[in-house]
């Protein structure tokens, strides 16, 4: 027995009323004493199906019941209706038919008010396919092939067991199980140049809890920006972070990683950037700054 045979007759009963068994057997493409047997799961389970005789009679659904029984308010619904709508922007078309259907038995229309791109400009398909095939391979259990670049821009062919997508600070991210170094990793997408989905399946393994590890690289950042360049500091600092100063500028302050990727980040600033703390970071940045001045100065 389908339950997803159950669920569809039970959607095609509520969106027309009723149906004789013969109907839902051609619909289905089962014979007409599997769909009693269909209809006798639903009565055993609850749900309040009946047969009439007689020229007009068929299959019935008590109307109303699911509505008059849901133990869902109006706006638990919508965020039932909001959350499958989420994942349908993530490119899970499968989706769509689970969409229509909840939006007819809770009779509440959805507005599409979420779009996701997940590519860069000017890489629209490739990425686009690269997330695609990355999500087959999570859901299906398959180990991927990759060619990867680190940020000592060292370049690295990998077998993973790819385990969650992960978005985070404007970055998406696959963590997974490197068979290689046989530990868990996080790669960046952006920097996965090749990618080859195995027919080779795995057991996921559970990625272990990093955040006691992730706070530990962490050192406290305290920057002051120049008034000039406050709408860039909202991409990255939330209010709560930044304090004002009388003369319109900022300083922000935060629990950050001291990597290539921050001293990149304060470079882009220029001049309307200076470092509180820490102190040793004014020097990394100076040297850095005066390397990019020798390289171009002609």
């Amino acid at each position: 027995m389908s339950d997803s045979r159950l669920f569809k007759i039970l959607y095609y009963l509520l969106d027309k009323g009723h149906a004789t068994a013969s109907e839902l057997a051609a619909n289905y493409e089962v014979s007409v004493r599997t769909i009693y047997r269909d209809i006798e799961a639903l009565s055993s389970a609850g749900i309040p199906v009946y047969a009439e005789a007689g020229r007009n009679g068929g299959i019935y659904l008590l109307q109303d019941f699911i509505l008059d029984r849901a133990i869902l308010s109006e706006k638990e619904k919508q965020e039932v209706l909001t959350a499958i709508q989420s994942i349908l922007a993530t490119g899970y078309l499968d989706g769509k038919e689970t969409l229509t259907k909840l939006s007819a038995l809770f009779h509440v229309t959805t507005r599409n008010w979420l779009e996701v791109d997940f590519s860069r400009w000017g890489k629209g398909a490739f990425d686009n396919a690269k997330f695609e095939r990355l999500k087959t391979a999570i859901i299906q259990c398959k180990e991927i092939k990759i060619v990867y670049e680190n940020t000592k821009s060292e370049r690295s062919k990998r077998i993973i067991q790819p385990l969650q997508l992960s978005y985070k600070s404007k970055g998406w991210y696959l963590k997974a199980f490197c068979t290689e170094k046989q530990d868990f990793r996080i790669f960046k997408l952006n920097r996965i140049l090749e990618l080859e989905v195995s027919e080779n399946t795995f057991i996921p393994k559970p990625y272990p809890d990093q955040t006691n590890h992730l706070q530990s690289l962490c050192s406290r950042i305290v920057l002051l920006f120049s008034k000039e360049i406050a709408y860039r500091v909202y991409d990255e600092f939330d209010e709560s972070q930044i304090e004002y100063q009388e003369n319109g500028d900022l300083i922000a302050c935060a629990e950050m990683p001291v990597d290539t990727w921050l001293i990149g980040y304060l470079l882009s600033f220029g001049a309307y950037v200076e470092i509180i703390e820490p102190t040793y970071l004014k020097a990394v940045l100076a040297a850095q700054a005066q390397e990019i001045y020798e390289k171009n100065k002609s």
